[in-house]
């Protein structure tokens, strides 16, 4: 068994990382969603023999690994899942934007509606392709300094017109850090069948649950709730190899596989050879590696959630079960303008800015704690310094 020490300093500067490279020198980036951990050594043993080939031609995905990930589904959730009901992609925003383009008519006034505030991704999509984006905020409750997101359902299916064709959920929810229960996924469902709107299911945070609890994908409840679904998934936020592009979507109704394929027809490039290496690398002999990050996840968060408590008052979070995410309301700090803009001048640290995940996201920043807890514990310190 491999042990990991992700206290270790690995050098990104210079090796073309966008969170690392994107601002100056003495910024802490804690924005883009990825980690600063040394992938699985699995993986980076199996993209070592796979470059040691020496010719990277086209690849297409083996049914071995198609086989790995239905087997994967049905052992964490007992979900079953054939070869064939799975579509490999090069990118899960890349899934997000081929299902506007097969749900939704293009400049007819379609619509796509999602819960706010929420992946920013979602936000583009229809913009992309011509539709009409409905936005619908999530209900927020607070216990003291900590944030909770919850659906209102009548507000919800109340937000619902006879142009809504696609609803885009995300479970776990980024930025919000929460998974739905199966009730809650049962309950949008079935107020999406009612009103024949398809459901696109962002499962890309799936693997990365900090309180042990098992993530429910929305499809795997009920057959007439699959039918209705499009789940996207992979191993990139997992396993920290978002770089390499590889993910899938699960789609068990024949007839919106059809129509998602035809939408990807020609302006979707076949997946990296890396990619693909990595990933059947990864659902093979990950677990123990992600054992091990989601403890040391745990305790980020944990260490973040309680300095914020003991030192910055002004600032209300969220306390994620699920990603390596917080949600951050600054809104009461005294900050004048954007406070992503704040602490980038005032701390160098960057973060992601709230407003750009649509309403309820402007006064917000978000958090990356995939990193080192002394890299961490420095940004916090700088916050409280310049606050």
């Amino acid at each position: 068994m491999n042990t990991y020490n992700f206290d270790h300093v690995i050098q990104r500067r210079g090796s073309g990382s966008a969170k690392w490279q994107y601002y100056d020198e003495d910024v802490i980036p804690l924005w883009v969603a990825d980690m600063d951990f040394e992938s699985p050594r699995e993986v980076i043993e199996a993209l070592q023999g796979r470059a040691a080939h020496g010719v990277y031609g086209y690849e297409l995905p083996s049914k071995e690994l198609s086989e790995v990930i239905c087997a994967r589904l049905d052992r964490l959730y007992q979900w079953k899942v054939s070869p064939e009901e799975l579509v490999h992609l090069p990118g899960l925003v890349t899934g997000i934007n081929i299902t506007v383009r097969a749900v939704l008519a293009h400049n007819t006034g379609d619509a796509m509606i999602t819960q706010t505030p929420v992946y920013f991704p979602f936000l583009t999509a229809p913009k992309n392709f011509g539709a009409v984006l409905q936005e619908t905020e999530l209900t927020r409750s607070d216990a003291g300094q900590i944030i909770r997101y919850e659906t209102d359902f009548e507000k919800f299916e109340g937000s619902l017109t006879p142009q809504t064709k696609l609803f885009m959920l995300c479970n776990p929810h980024n930025p919000g850090g929460f998974s739905y229960t199966r009730e809650q996924l049962t309950r949008l469902g079935e107020i999406c069948l009612k009103h024949n709107v398809v459901v696109c299911s962002d499962e890309i945070h799936c693997d990365l649950l900090l309180e042990g609890q098992r993530h429910t994908p929305l499809a795997s409840l009920a057959p007439e709730l699959a039918a209705n679904c499009i789940t996207l998934m992979a191993p990139s936020k997992t396993f920290n190899v978002a770089g390499l592009g590889c993910s899938y979507a699960v789609i068990q109704n024949e007839e919106l596989r059809r129509k998602f394929k035809a939408a990807a027809e020609g302006v979707v490039p076949l997946i990296n050879v890396f990619g693909l290496t990595a990933a059947m690398a990864a659902y093979q002999h990950g677990d123990e590696w992600l054992s091990q990050v989601l403890s040391y996840l745990k305790t980020n968060r944990d260490t973040l959630v309680e300095y914020v408590k003991n030192n910055l008052p002004q600032i209300r979070l969220t306390n994620p079960e699920a990603t390596y995410l917080a949600w951050l309301d600054c809104r009461e700090t005294g900050i004048e303008g954007n406070p992503q803009k704040f602490f980038l001048e005032k701390t160098r640290v960057a973060f992601s800015d709230g407003a750009t995940f649509g309403k309820g996201g402007e006064g917000f920043v978000r958090l990356n704690f995939g990193c080192r807890r002394a890299t961490l514990q420095e940004a916090l310190r700088r916050m409280k310094a310049a606050l």
